[in-house]
């Protein structure tokens, strides 16, 4: 520690930093208004004279590519640059847009965010840390569209089948779930928390024993004691049958099968 009671720390190259020194942002130290090259920057443009709107597009397919070392650039890039709004902005819709759902990565880049933004600022050099970070995150993700996929084509789907009806002609493809009334293919989606499955006298025995169900591997051995010692506890009596139902697993070959068609009974 130095005279003044500001902590010393030693900076990526190794240089000795106080306090106040990385208080200081780079922009701060070269001047904002300039490219790496002393000259004045245009709109737009970023400190190694790209155009931001280009780096966050590079950005977006190094993640889709998984090319961590171009995304890591274009993240430093636009935050050394005064875009790091740009840059969390952009990270954050990649997430749901180019990454495989269910990973992780979207929690950890939500951390980073918020240590850029609430711990230090965007522009500080722990900042630029952050914004690297996340992009190699989502660089390191597993890849895909799936989402985006999913919501063109059921788009698409939805003003085909619209506009097959007017032409009076069948649909050259139809949506993945159709005829959605009691006794179709989905019947066990019709319990107690529909207005149909109501009417159908549907209580919490058909939910426990059709609709509560899930696949394929079925419950884990300690929720499937719980889910069967819960059920016998309940006011009403099941069957041997109904409780080897209600944790049976759904059968991955047949999810919507006759297997779990049924009334409010057996």
């Amino acid at each position: 520690m130095d005279d003044d009671g500001k902590q010393a720390t030693f900076g990526s190259e190794g240089e000795l930093r106080t306090d106040s020194d990385a208080d200081r942002t780079e922009e701060e130290e070269t001047g904002p208004e300039h490219n790496d090259f002393g000259e004045e920057r245009g709109d737009n443009e970023t400190r190694s004279g790209a155009n931001r709107y280009d780096v966050s597009s590079l950005l977006q397919k190094a993640v889709r590519r998984s090319d961590e070392e171009v995304a890591a650039w274009a993240a430093w890039e636009l935050a050394r640059s005064g875009f790091a709004w740009n840059f969390w902005d952009r990270i954050n819709l990649y997430v749901v847009e180019d990454l495989r759902a269910g990973h992780e990565v979207a929690l950890l880049i939500a951390r980073y965010e918020e240590l850029a933004r609430e711990r230090w600022s965007e522009s500080s050099w722990e900042g630029r840390l952050c914004a690297v970070h996340a992009a190699l995150a989502a660089a390191r993700a597993p890849s895909s569209r799936e989402a985006s996929h999913a919501d063109d084509y059921f788009g698409e789907l939805s003003a085909e089948r619209a506009a097959a009806r007017e032409e009076g002609r069948e649909p050259r493809y139809d949506h993945p779930v159709d005829e959605l009334e009691p006794g179709g293919r989905y019947d066990v989606a019709f319990d107690q928390h529909t207005y149909e499955g109501k009417a159908l006298g549907r209580d919490g025995r058909f939910f426990r024993t059709h609709g509560a169900r899930v696949g394929p591997e079925g419950e884990p051995e300690l929720s499937r004691q719980w889910r069967l010692q819960s059920m016998q506890l309940e006011d009403r009596e099941y069957t041997e049958a109904e409780l080897a139902r209600a944790v049976e697993p759904v059968d991955p070959d047949d999810r919507w099968g006759t297997d779990d068609e049924g009334t409010d009974g057996d």
